[in-house]
């Protein structure tokens, strides 16, 4: 029976994947296998030893401790697309209210008074403080074209806007997946010097923080949009509105409000919508569901934020999950101690990511307790199980 602990509300419909008669899941819960978890910040958290994965419901993984549990020998998994539609829909939502000053316009006309006849006055009167633009033939930047970057590029391009990427990292896939007007940029000075909007698709770290910051921002043209639905830091807020204040930037709209923000006239914040659906929980929690069983069952690695892909099929036996330093001579040492303990590998594959490497091997039969603690002794090794 393996054990989940939820740190956070769980789509019903990805635990639904964890059939009951082999895992117990609960918010509480003693010695667990693995951990789902969406917002829930797990950096000041004691992660019990017996943890051997962690699914973020989700793309980002900023509040998990991925590298501690690296090193620990712990697989960290996400949901990458899961939520990809939903943050689309919210950019082109984004990029529609800024043109056309949709929210100030609703707060003002929120703020009428009077009777019918008033209003009407009022409204005819004020309406031209709303005046906005239209989205076809203006430029949409796109920095990080992974699922949601893509997804936004290709709706802007229905729109008839021209769309400019960039992301230094683009796969194949992804790059398949985008229409094929779509520019590439050089830089992302060279990206934002061409941009009416610019959006922002990619993980905060230390090259993402203050990405856009006052220098930045002057290469702008005049009375572009910013809009950040990707993560708090990669935009310096107070750059943002001086630029603002000095009528170089026409609006920003992001997800993520603060006292700075959150009352400026050209500042749309929401209050972090971007994967708030019910179709993108489900989504996020369904592929991360899915995933841990995968892992602890079988060994198998799909999206992992810190372990390579790894996929070896069952062909009878006994299954051998190992996490290893990816040093030389891990596989000399362990099929070494299979072959003492007169263990027959049926099939093995070995795969590595940085430091880390993950074997799955395949044996004729159980693999003794002494053996498995001769496999865990070797140095460099993380972690051993024996699936069954």
């Amino acid at each position: 029976m393996f054990k989940i602990q939820t740190l956070n509300n769980i789509s019903v419909a990805g635990l639904e994947r964890l059939p009951r008669d082999r895992y117990e899941i609960a918010s509480e819960i003693a010695h667990p296998d693995a951990i789902l978890v969406r917002s829930a910040k797990m950096h000041d958290l004691v992660i019990p030893e017996t943890v051997q994965a962690i699914g973020r419901a989700g793309a980002g993984t900023n509040n998990v401790p991925v590298a501690a549990m690296t090193k620990r020998g712990v697989a960290v998994f996400n949901a990458p697309g899961a939520n990809a539609n939903a943050v689309k829909e919210l950019v082109i939502a984004g990029m529609l209210m800024s043109a056309r000053n949709i929210a100030q316009a609703w707060n003002f006309a929120r703020g009428l008074s009077g009777d019918d006849a008033a209003i009407n006055q009022a409204v005819e009167s004020g309406k031209k403080h709303f005046a906005g633009f239209e989205l076809p033939g203006r430029t949409l930047g796109v920095i990080g074209l992974g699922a949601i970057g893509v997804k936004v590029a290709n709706t802007a391009r229905a729109l008839g806007m021209r769309v400019i990427g960039y992301d230094p990292t683009i796969t194949v896939q992804r790059a398949w997946q985008l229409e094929s007007d779509v520019q590439q940029a050089i830089s992302i000075d060279d990206l934002l010097s061409r941009s009416d909007f610019v959006t922002f698709h990619v993980p905060l770290n230390d090259e993402t923080r203050n990405m856009i910051n006052a220098e930045r921002i002057r290469t702008l043209p005049k009375g572009a949009v910013l809009l950040n639905f990707a993560r708090e830091g990669i935009i310096d807020d107070v750059a943002v509105v001086a630029a603002l204040d000095q009528g170089h930037l026409y609006a920003y709209c992001c997800d993520f409000p603060s006292n700075l923000l959150k009352d400026h006239p050209r500042v749309v914040t929401l209050p972090h919508l971007g994967a708030s659906t019910r179709e993108a929980e489900d989504n996020c929690a369904i592929m991360v569901a899915d995933q841990i069983r995968d892992y602890l069952e079988d060994g198998n690695v799909a999206n992992s934020v810190n372990f390579p892909d790894i996929c070896l099929p069952r062909n009878g036996g006994v299954r051998l999950a190992i996490v290893n330093s990816n040093v030389p001579n891990m596989l000399g040492q362990i099929s070494t101690d299979l072959a003492h303990a007169g263990l027959n590998i049926i099939d093995m594959l070995n795969r590595s990511r940085g430091d880390v490497a993950v074997t799955l091997l395949d044996i004729d039969r159980p693999c003794p307790d002494d053996t498995l603690a001769q496999l865990q002794a070797i140095e460099g090794v993380l972690s051993v199980r024996c699936l069954g």
